[in-house]
C-alpha cells in the first residue's frame, strides 16, 4: 500500500491506490471531475492492463514490478502556448532522480527515457484540460520499468536489468514524486530558460547525425534544439533548419 508521502509540500497528500486500473491518467481524470481529487493528488496502480504512451502506443507493464502513477497538477500560472516546459520540468524531474542510478540516461522528445545501447525504460504522457485560454489542470503520467526483467520488445529495458539490482518500489516512488515537486516548484519560480537548457543538454541524439521519417520520406538530420511551443529544431544535410510537431516526425 502506498501512503500518504511525508517528504514532500503538496504532491502525494492526497493519495489513491488501486490494486489493478486500465489507465492511472483515466483514473485520476475521473477523480478530478467528480471533485475527489485537486492539485497534489496522486493516483498509483500496482497493475495497469490499458496504459497509453506517446501516439496511443500501449505502455506494457508486469504486476508489482513497475511504478505507473498519475499526478494531478494546475499549472494555471504558464501560458498555453508555452505548456511544453510543464513537459520539460517532468522529465528533467525523473531522469535526474533515476539518472543517480542511470549516468548513461537521456531523454528522448518528446517524453521517453531512454538508456542508449540498452532501451526505453520510462515515458510520460501529460493530458491537459483547457477551458477557453485558461489552464484547467494537468494530469501528469508517468511509467517507469523498475524490476521488471521480460519485455515483448527487445527496445525496452529496466533499472534491474541494467544495473543487475532490484529496488524498492515504495522508496523510489518517494523520491521521485519529491524531485518531480521541486521541478513543478522550478517551473512555478518561472525558471523557464534552466529547465530547457537542462531538458536539451540531456536530449537524445542530440547534435547526432541521424535518420528520420516525415511525410513517409526517410532522411538525415541533426537535433539543435526545441521550440517555444515543443517542436523538435533540427538541421538537414542541405543546412536547412525545420521544427517538427509531435506526430509528424519518427525517430529510425
Amino acid at each position: 500500500m502506498y501512503k500518504i508521502l511525508a517528504n514532500t509540500i503538496f504532491l502525494g497528500k492526497d493519495v489513491h491506490f488501486l490494486p489493478e486500473c486500465h489507465s492511472t491518467n483515466d483514473n485520476a481524470l475521473h477523480l478530478v471531475r467528480l471533485g475527489k481529487a485537486k492539485e497534489g493528488s496522486v493516483v498509483i496502480c500496482n497493475q495497469q492492463t490499458k496504459g497509453r504512451g506517446q501516439r496511443g502506443n500501449v505502455w506494457e507493464s508486469e504486476p508489482g514490478q513497475n511504478l505507473t502513477f498519475s499526478l494531478v497538477l494546475s499549472p494555471g500560472f504558464v501560458d498555453i502556448s508555452e505548456q511544453f516546459y510543464l513537459n520539460m520540468a517532468v522529465s528533467n524531474s525523473i531522469r535526474k532522480l533515476l539518472g543517480d542510478y542511470l549516468p548513461h540516461l537521456e531523454v528522448k522528445w518528446p517524453n521517453d527515457l531512454i538508456v542508449p545501447g540498452y532501451g526505453k525504460i520510462g515515458g510520460i504522457l501529460i493530458e491537459n484540460t483547457f477551458s477557453g485560454k485558461e489552464w484547467e489542470y494537468s494530469i501528469v503520467g508517468v511509467g517507469i520499468n523498475i524490476n521488471q526483467l521480460h519485455f515483448g520488445t527487445s527496445h525496452a529495458a529496466s533499472l534491474h536489468s541494467i544495473t543487475g539490482s532490484r529496488f524498492d518500489l515504495k522508496e523510489l516512488f518517494r523520491l521521485l514524486v519529491k524531485q518531480m515537486e521541486l521541478g513543478y516548484i522550478q517551473l512555478k519560480k518561472g525558471k523557464f530558460d534552466e529547465i530547457k537548457s537542462e531538458y536539451i543538454h540531456y536530449l537524445y541524439r542530440r547534435d547526432d547525425w541521424a535518420s528520420y521519417l516525415a511525410e513517409g520520406e526517410q532522411f538525415s538530420g541533426k537535433i539543435v534544439g526545441i521550440t517555444t511551443e515543443g517542436k523538435l529544431e533540427m538541421k538537414l544535410t542541405n543546412g536547412e533548419n525545420v521544427a517538427f510537431g509531435m506526430k509528424e516526425v519518427t525517430f529510425l
